[in-house]
């Protein structure tokens, strides 16, 4: 009875958590066309969340980005099993698979984040074959869910700025039992690069003998795989090993092309006039 009744509570604690707020406004909202069109099989979407949880991970991790889903391609086209595939009431097949609390993996169309800041992280340098491992990855967990009944590390995030020093922030993700962590970090897609070798943001070891400019070994460096539940949707933005992908500059920019509005304002830069972007 206790268990069926923290589970039950626990759901409704990730409901509210998962709640939007109310008065975002993106600065420059994501176009599904142009991001289908740019996005590779195996890069990173990083979100800028609008939900109540969204605060306490961009706070906590210092940075804009408070979610992250890896782009699948079309994985999952052809396959409406178990809501891998379009359904009816969404024709739109799914491209992206990612973890949200109180769901756990799945897989959402590009659509949900038209309204939405992203940014594209994609790795540089990764062979075919493990680019296939992980998008097969993440498809093979699809349907995997968390333990949301450790209420008490579900009502942390209800504190979207706590009062603690900026070093200690990134470590209270980790606090408590990690499932709620592991459900709105990236700790599943951490783990898909992992699984080849690929990586995020090691810790650089220096060998020993390092001073000895002879030794061939005290120049090499030994890189550290992060536990995966530390990491942050940041983290892909961090990442000396992942290219930023702006698909606005993908397909040719030329400022020459854009049309400008007027806008009639007094005094200014002695025109009476003041430039302003039309979208």
């Amino acid at each position: 009875m206790t268990e069926t009744f923290m589970d039950r509570l626990g759901r409704f604690l990730a409901r509210r958590l998962n709640s939007p707020n109310a008065g975002y406004e993106p600065y420059t909202p994501s176009d599904p066309e142009t991001l289908s069109r740019t996005l590779e099989p195996g890069d990173v979407l990083l979100v800028e969340g609008n939900q109540k949880v969204s605060a306490a991970i961009k706070y906590l991790t210092q940075s804009t980005w408070s979610h992250a889903a890896l782009y699948v391609g079309d994985a999952l086209e052809n396959d409406p099993v178990d809501g891998k595939g379009p359904s009816l009431a969404s024709p739109e097949p799914p491209r992206l698979v990612e973890v949200n609390l109180g769901e756990g993996c799945v897989a959402v169309p590009l659509s949900k984040y038209a309204r939405f800041n992203t940014r594209i992280c994609r790795p540089v340098g990764l062979t075919p074959e493990d680019r296939s491992t992980i998008v097969a990855y993440m498809v093979d967990r699809l349907g995997v869910r968390y333990d949301m009944k450790n209420i008490f590390d579900l009502m942390r995030y209800f504190l979207p700025t706590p009062p603690v020093p900026v070093r200690w922030r990134r470590r209270m993700l980790a606090f408590g039992s990690g499932d709620p962590t592991r459900a709105i970090c990236s700790s599943m897609i951490a783990q898909a690069y992992q699984s080849v070798r690929y990586p995020i943001l090691p810790e650089v070891a220096r060998a020993p003998g390092r001073q000895c400019a002879d030794s061939e070994y005290s120049r090499e460096e030994i890189l550290h795989i992060r536990h995966h539940s530390l990491f942050a949707p940041r983290d892909f933005d961090l990442s000396p090993y992942f290219q930023v992908v702006k698909p606005t500059l993908v397909y040719g920019f030329d400022y020459k092309q854009l049309q400008w509005g007027q806008r009639n304002e007094a005094g200014g830069n002695g025109s009476g006039t003041d430039s302003q972007p039309t979208d």
